[in-house]
């Protein structure tokens, strides 16, 4: 049994970089899939609501957990072995598309349909009328929401740790099976998480104040 030292903390704190790496390409997958299942809700068209609600549904009424476990085991069924990485960046990407999709419907809900009515009065189309209109208002109200759902998807990070991606829970797992002093390491695991995402709930909590007081 290894004894807990500055090597093994120093493992634990620099394996954050692949929770961030883990967590960047997720947010980016989230917001393509985000932005497409929007634009399927608010398009008024039921042959693209119905699929996008479908895809909303399943992927926030099921455990992300058991994505992640779908997401790494399914492709072998097919003859594709994936690693832990992108099976993880996958699993968060879909999940994170359910959810970030419903919250940008909401925002873009939101905008005044006048303008909107305003826009199409003066003859401009449905792809000018949404990307220079729309959107532009819309992107504004969905900042503080994003950031809180990004503190969301940073702690989900840590899921990745059950098929192997080695983050920082991951990492913490590992060294505690070599020290067997849990309580030290999962509170620094603990205190890594925190000194992330609190910064980041701050930020959110003061874009939303922010966006109050200039309405």
């Amino acid at each position: 049994m290894r004894e807990l030292g500055p090597n093994e903390i120093f493992f634990i704190i620099f394996s954050v970089r692949w929770t961030f790496l883990l967590a960047a390409i997720a947010l980016v997958g989230s917001a393509i899939g985000g932005m497409l299942i929007a634009l399927a809700l608010t398009s008024g068209k039921r042959a693209l609501e119905l699929p996008a609600i479908a895809i909303v549904r399943v992927f926030q009424g099921t455990p992300l957990l058991m994505q992640l476990f779908l997401a790494f085991f399914v492709p072998s069924l097919f003859g594709f072995n994936i690693d832990a990485l992108t099976a993880a960046a996958i699993g968060l990407s879909l999940n994170g598309s359910a959810f970030l999709g419903d919250i940008w419907r909401g925002c873009i809900q939101t905008v005044p349909r006048g303008q909107s009515e305003a826009a199409t009065a003066l003859g401009l189309s449905y792809v000018p009328r949404t990307f220079e209109i729309v959107l532009p208002q819309a992107t504004r109200i969905a900042i503080p929401p994003t950031i809180g759902y990004l503190v969301q998807l940073i702690k989900g990070t840590s899921l990745a740790a059950i098929i192997g991606f080695v983050e920082v829970t991951r990492a913490g797992q590992i060294i505690n099976n070599m020290t067997f002093t849990p309580f030290a390491i999962f509170g620094i695991v603990g205190a890594v998480y925190f000194c992330i995402c609190w910064p980041l709930s701050l930020y959110s909590s003061y874009m939303e104040r922010k966006l109050l007081l200039n309405r």
